[in-house]
């Protein structure tokens, strides 16, 4: 990776030493790009980089939730690589560089801020997104044909937040339940067509009324104010948790996971749910 190929800053000369953050970042890229760089770095495309992209995305995710602060500017600084080195192949094909997007992203920001930056008002968060989705479809007014409300919305998300994004964009436009009520109602409606579908045997339709059903239980925890990906999330979280904790009494026993039965295994998990749940009730809170 880049991050691994940079030079000692004995290295630098001191101008660059003395340069601000993201000014020396962009020299070192330059270098690391340059006829005397790092191979690695030499080689990277814009189609190359999708998959590093990723990766550190993820990362950074995984670390959010915690403490670690440290970790946090790590991976931070991880993404940003990967930005500034898309802007610095940009940059070499003559098409635009690292300053230019930053001055882009400010002029959308104030642009799409004209309570903050103008005169307009605003009651709440709600009415800041319906004017953001409203000057977003005008400045795509201004250079194309009108586009969909739901577009923006990237086709690589995981299935959960994509879903999500659709709604909340579908709903900035006014087509939503006037109240929970709506999507609670259509979750009990899609979990009975999935029955049908299951009782008949019918793959192809129990895979399109499960979809149905998830896309159902996302609309719903977006009325609850719950994001899904991150309570999913959390889910596995905690099942992985107290599967290992399962495997070490299982392992602590002498015996192999599959000498048990099912319902052994079941007295295991309760177990392990009560001592999780004790020690989550006696660990002293943060003020």
């Amino acid at each position: 990776m880049a991050g691994n190929a940079i030079c000692q800053a004995g290295d630098e000369p001191p101008a660059v030493a003395r340069m601000s953050g993201i000014e020396r970042l962009c020299s070192i890229l330059a270098r690391l790009r340059g006829p005397d760089g790092c191979p690695w770095d030499r080689e990277q495309t814009l189609e190359s980089l999708k998959t590093c992209l990723l990766e550190e995305t993820y990362e950074l995710l995984d670390v959010m939730s915690g403490a670690d602060r440290d970790a946090h500017a790590e991976e931070l600084g991880d993404v940003l690589l990967q930005v500034a080195l898309q802007a610095r192949l940009r940059e070499e094909a003559g098409d635009f560089n690292l300053d230019d997007v930053a001055r882009r992203l400010s002029d959308k920001l104030i642009r799409r801020h004209p309570h903050v930056f103008g005169e307009a008002a605003v009651a709440g968060t709600d009415e800041v997104l319906r004017n953001w989705e409203r000057i977003k479809r005008d400045e795509c007014g201004r250079r194309a044909a009108p586009r969909s409300a739901l577009e923006g919305v990237p086709a690589a998300l995981p299935a959960l937040l994509r879903a999500q994004r659709v709604q909340a964009k579908a709903a900035r436009v006014g087509f939503d339940w006037p109240d929970r009520d709506g999507p609670e109602r259509k979750l009990a409606e899609e979990l009975d067509e999935l029955r049908v579908a299951v009782a008949a045997g019918e793959r192809a339709a129990m895979a399109h009324e499960m979809g149905d059903v998830l896309f159902s239980l996302v609309n719903l925890c977006r009325f609850l104010e719950i994001d899904a990906e991150e309570a999913l999330r959390g889910s596995v979280l905690r099942f992985s948790s107290r599967f290992r904790a399962v495997e070490q009494h299982v392992h602590a026993s002498g015996r192999e996971m599959r000498d048990h039965s099912l319902a052994e295994l079941d007295a295991i998990w309760e177990r392990v749910k009560r001592e999780s749940a004790t020690a989550s009730a006696g660990s002293p809170s943060r003020a």
